[in-house]
């Protein structure tokens, strides 16, 4: 099985898609000649063409405009909104086109587009480059929003959505480019809406999204050496987010941390949070707790950007606030 950095996962995911669709096509700023701001369209102009990797100019609203028209013509087209900062820029085509065609069919007209975009902070980009904007995209009804925390989901999950026949956003981490992990060359798609456990426990649930995923498993190995057992899960998309997997983790521990490097307020914590308290209410022992970015832009200061990052600290404190003092284990 191959080592693959994150960014190179996601290359042989397109790369895999372009061979065996002729359908795919790629547009975005640099994404030909240059390979991408982060490398993950290296040498797939060289292998598939001009007339399938296309350069575009500065001009989001026009992108998205291209992969509309292009998918509801016959193409599925997966284009790259450099930041996701800029995905205000193309709203419009976004909310009003992209995410009601079909509806407004009567599903007559399907639109199977990726848009790839990258998010998240700690990369010292300032405030404009930087921003983690997956609930509002998540609020969205006609969207899918996928985030991937690690190389062989990031393939797997990629090839799901270039095979969706709905507008899906692929959002990136930027600090998961360089991350290695096991990726394998056989033929493998992970479905979109599918969660992953990726450390049992018992005495309380961590569902935690992107980056932050790596950050609560870590987190989770030290309460476990304090005698506190975590269950960390990763929904890997948001929408569709896999609803009973969070149910049956929560009824087993009785306790719940949600963990994403958004803002708290009106995040996807938020909306865990509530449907959590709908469904399996009865099963809570104690206040589900959410550990996010305080409500202000991302610092460009490095040492101001690390202080407004959720962190295997703050992880470890709402786990705690939650287990300690009282009576947990109960139902191991």
């Amino acid at each position: 099985m191959a080592v693959l950095r994150f960014n190179q996962a996601i290359n042989a995911a397109l790369r895999e898609e372009m061979a065996r669709d002729q359908n795919v096509i790629l547009a975005g700023e640099d994404i030909a000649a240059a390979g991408g701001s982060f490398g993950v369209t290296r040498g797939l102009l060289e292998e598939f063409g001009e007339s399938r990797v296309i350069d575009t100019p500065i001009s989001e609203g026009a992108i998205v405009g291209l992969a509309i028209g292009s998918a509801a013509t016959g193409l599925r087209p997966v284009v790259e909104i450099m930041f996701i900062d800029f995905i205000g820029v193309c709203f419009d085509m976004l909310l009003n086109q992209a995410a009601k065609m079909r509806y407004m069919s009567g599903g007559n007209i399907s639109l199977p587009l990726v848009i790839r975009t990258q998010a998240g902070a700690g990369y010292n980009a300032g405030p404009q480059h930087s921003q983690s904007l997956e609930a509002m995209l998540m609020h969205i009804p006609g969207l899918k929003v996928v985030m991937p925390s690690n190389p062989y989901d990031a393939k797997g999950l990629l090839k799901a959505a270039v095979r969706d026949d709905d507008p899906v956003l692929f959002i990136e981490n930027k600090m998961l480019y360089g991350m290695k992990g096991e990726v394998p060359e056989a033929e493998y798609v992970i479905p979109l809406g599918t969660a992953k456990i990726v450390r049992e426990g018992n005495d309380v649930t961590i569902v935690a999204l992107g980056q932050m995923v790596n950050r609560a498993v870590r987190a989770a190995e030290e309460l476990e050496a304090e005698g506190i057992s975590a269950e960390v899960i990763d929904p890997r998309t948001v929408t569709p987010l896999d609803k009973e997997c969070i149910w049956q983790s929560v009824v087993k521990t009785g306790r719940l941390v949600v963990v994403h490097e958004a803002v708290k307020t009106g995040g996807f914590g938020a909306e865990l949070a509530a449907i959590v308290q709908e469904e399996v209410f009865d099963y809570l022992d104690a206040p589900i707790q959410r550990v996010a970015a305080p409500f202000t832009p991302v610092p460009y200061s490095k040492a101001l950007e690390q202080y407004y990052l959720p962190n295997e600290e703050s992880i470890i404190e709402a786990a705690k606030r939650i287990c300690v003092g009282r009576p947990f284990g109960l139902r191991k």
